[in-house]
């Protein structure tokens, strides 16, 4: 395995997990979450326009970074990367799609749930991990227990699944958390209802959460 990746930075303890129905509220979004501070979003490839939401986002607004979610298959890594995306999510640990990505040098975060999927994990030189789905597999204890023998090998999360804004201070909280993806500060009723001052507003509110 040939490995040219670059370690994801970060730009917020909050990664808003975006799913865009229509190619024209991407550009809206983007603007309604730099307005409050935001400057990375994950969009799932869950709808038909998502490639073209994250190129169209990423050429507008080169200074957010823009992450492609839901990737289950290898061969969409070159579309992501010609999309401008900087790093890639999936809800499992799929060896090929981690494969093809860290050929490519584009950072992935998998997902894991079990002890074995966290040692996979590591055994591929990864640490950084998705934590996924996270309220159903037992929330912010669970994620605690289940770092807990890996703290040593500095192996970082970040849950995402069910997580909402009164859950975010019990996953902030655990020492191996890097992030809390969320998708109630960019629900997809927000887009379809044009409310991007509530997009906003919400979205301030969680950053003030994840500082406190």
């Amino acid at each position: 395995m040939k490995n040219n990746r670059q370690p994801l930075a970060l730009q917020s303890r909050l990664v808003p997990v975006a799913v865009i129905p229509r190619l024209e509220q991407a550009l809206p979004l983007a603007e309604a979450l730099l307005e409050a501070g935001m400057r990375q979003i994950e969009v799932t490839l869950r709808t038909p326009c998502a490639l073209e939401a994250m190129a169209a986002i990423h050429a507008r607004y080169p200074e957010m970074v823009v992450g492609a979610g839901t990737v289950l298959e290898a061969d969409v890594v070159p579309r992501l990367l010609d999309a401008g995306v900087c790093f890639a999510v999936s809800p499992g640990l799929n060896p090929e799609v981690v494969e093809a990505s860290l050929t490519a040098g584009l950072p992935i975060v998998p997902g894991v749930v079990t002890p074995g999927e966290v040692e996979r994990g590591l055994s591929m030189g990864l640490r950084l991990l998705k934590f996924f789905p996270a309220e159903a597999a037992g929330g912010a204890r669970m994620l605690a227990a289940l770092a807990g023998p890996y703290q040593h090998t500095g192996v970082r999360f970040i849950p995402t699944g069910g997580i909402n804004a009164a859950k975010l201070p019990d996953y902030l909280a655990v020492p191996v958390t890097a992030a809390v993806g969320g998708s109630w500060f960019v629900d997809k009723s927000l887009l379809e209802a044009g409310d991007y001052a509530g997009i906003t507003r919400l979205t301030r509110e969680a950053m003030a959460a994840a500082d406190a």
